[in-house]
């Protein structure tokens, strides 16, 4: 229980250091998320523990290689008539046996069985480990992506409030020249405040969704809720390049790396070695075994005890030769369930990679789909944003109506709203081709 309670207490220390440091800086970073989620995700946690059941399942076998060794006492209390074991004669009185020994045994054959459940627990023991590692960067994984959202929610945000500020703007001025008699200010006044009233609502939604998104990242890290907490911000390049690598080239990388392809091929090959253990069983064994026995006797009252077990040591060495002939099919049965195991380890094996195959295709499209996006969306911003310049000026200089400056507007906002979840979603599915390639 020790190492148990003291792991409890490395994590508790571990998560109230993280949470301490971002109170004081009031800034979290992605790597600090990703540890507390791998700490204190429970498929992990269950993920390990298996994992070390492995590891004693492996440890277990080899030392099914060593000889066995069991001592045993016994006493008996024989009344009436009986035989003296000392003299061995009849005598009619009440007395008492001690008996103990030693015995010992080893395996000399059984058909390779011992040596083939060593090869598969071993196997065994490298799949939970790469299951292990599976889990922690599928953790990981959710963790960038639920991040990434919280700064994509972070920076709508703060276009919301720009266009909020901007239509704040446009309503003081058009207010302004109401009071001075434009007639045709008075007249658009209204839609402006239905747009800045929009605008205001757009705010508050946009506020949600920020709340909403870091609400399930610290879910995912399974820690309190702190809404003043921030996100350390991220830097990454621009989406302009093409993506080096095909989809074929990312799925060959990703073969040879990802720990779950790993885990389908070493439980296929543990299965393998499973089926020739049942089959060894099919084998003669031949053990080889030894005893040490002694024992007293109260009815020998002329001879001391420790004298009757000197006298009656007796030693024992044989070889013992097991034909299984019939047992009921049980072995046939045995081997009959390894078969089906292996070929749903198989067919686990080949889903698996068919699996890798579909999500890397996917996501590569996806992955250009929003790039390509991103790029159209550069040229939109740059064009709807020298359009609003203009029409910012003609507007202010009165020779543009309020209901084109509006729609001008809007082609901004709705633009640059639009380049960001695009930014983000090309950040995303990059990450995951990364990922594919051991690049996470």
């Amino acid at each position: 229980m020790m190492p148990f309670k003291k792991h409890l207490l490395t994590l508790f220390l571990l998560t109230c250091s993280v949470l301490a440091h971002a109170q004081q800086n009031n800034v979290i970073t992605l790597q600090q998320c990703i540890d507390i989620a791998v700490k204190n995700n429970l498929e992990v946690k269950q993920t390990n523990n298996t994992m070390l059941v492995d590891s004693i399942n492996y440890k277990q076998s080899k030392e099914n290689l060593l000889p066995s060794l069991t001592g045993n006492a016994s006493r008996s209390l024989n009344q009436g008539r009986g035989v003296n074991s000392i003299t061995n004669t009849y005598i009619n009185q009440s007395f008492t046996n001690d008996s103990y020994g030693l015995n010992t045994g080893v395996t000399l054959f059984n058909g390779l069985a011992l040596q083939n459940n060593i090869k598969q627990a071993l196997l065994a023991y490298k799949a939970g480990k790469m299951d292990l590692q599976a889990a922690k960067d599928q953790v990981t994984i959710n963790v960038i992506t639920n991040y990434m959202a919280v700064l994509n929610a972070e920076e709508t945000l703060l276009q919301t409030q720009s266009n909020l500020a901007v239509s704040k703007e446009v309503l003081e001025r058009l207010e302004i020249q109401e009071q001075q008699g434009n007639n045709k200010a008075a007249s658009d006044i209204y839609d402006q405040r239905g747009i800045y009233a929009t605008n205001k609502v757009n705010v508050v939604n946009a506020k949600n969704a920020l709340n909403a998104a870091k609400l399930s990242l610290f879910q995912l890290m399974n820690i309190a809720y702190q809404p003043d907490a921030e996100l350390q911000a991220l830097n990454p390049a621009e989406p302009a390049a093409r993506y080096s690598l095909n989809p074929q080239q990312i799925y060959e990388i990703a073969l040879q790396q990802l720990p779950q392809i790993k885990a389908a091929i070493l439980k296929r090959e543990s299965a393998e070695k499973s089926l020739q253990m049942q089959k060894s069983r099919l084998f003669p064994t031949l053990t080889l075994g030894g005893s040490i026995n002694t024992n007293y006797s109260s009815a020998s009252q002329n001879t001391s005890y420790f004298d009757q077990f000197k006298n009656n040591y007796a030693t024992n060495i044989g070889l013992n030769l097991s034909i299984p002939l019939f047992t009921g099919h049980t072995q046939k049965n045995n081997i009959a369930i390894a078969k089906i195991s292996l070929n749903s380890y198989k067919d686990l094996q080949e889903n698996t990679r068919t699996v890798l195959l579909q999500n890397v295709e996917q996501t590569y499209y996806n992955m250009t789909a929003a790039q390509n996006r991103y790029l159209a969306l550069q040229d939109a911003v740059k064009a709807y944003t020298e359009s609003f310049r203009i029409s910012k000026i003609r507007f202010e200089a009165g020779v543009l109506t309020s209901v084109d400056f509006i729609i001008s507007k809007n082609n901004v906002d709705a633009a640059n709203l639009n380049l960001i979840t695009a930014r983000y979603d090309y950040l995303i599915y990059s990450r995951m081709l990364d990922y594919y390639q051991g690049k996470l």
